[in-house]
């Protein structure tokens, strides 16, 4: 081969390799758009539930959604759907733990994971007292 052919397919094969990285460049371009499309997520609103009921200190209102629980200085609601593989969490007055019927997974009243197959610890909502102690105003 002469050294004018070896030079020629050097340069092919610099031109091909570039042409390759070049449509490679484009097709991750072209597709960004459509991967963002996809990608979109819009946040659900968020709910209001009026909790029309006085609770003493040490109460606990179950409601299918979440729990509301009430201390002296504050007072929280916690999520009822176990975060392994959302079924409904029962509380237990003696133990007080969300039990997880399904597997077993258990839940501190302030939604800290202790044991099972849950990973993560239940959500908290915010909890706004009403006027006057006429109950309370839960944003899920």
């Amino acid at each position: 081969m002469t050294p004018e052919a070896r030079e020629l397919a050097g340069r092919r094969r610099f031109l091909s390799s570039w042409w390759g990285w070049l449509k490679l460049a484009a097709g991750i371009i072209l597709c960004y758009p459509l991967w963002r499309f996809v990608r979109f997520h819009v946040p659900p609103k968020p709910r209001f539930i009026k909790v029309e009921k006085r609770l003493l200190v040490g109460d606990v209102h179950l409601d299918p959604e979440f729990a509301l629980f009430v201390t002296a200085d504050k007072a929280w609601a916690v999520s009822r759907t176990c975060t392994h593989l959302g079924c409904r969490l029962n509380f237990s007055q003696e133990e007080k733990q969300f039990i997880c019927p399904c597997h077993q997974s258990r839940f501190s009243p302030q939604g800290k994971r202790l044991a099972g197959p849950a990973q993560k610890d239940l959500p908290v909502f915010k909890v706004e007292p009403l006027a006057e102690g006429k109950g309370y105003m839960v944003t899920v």
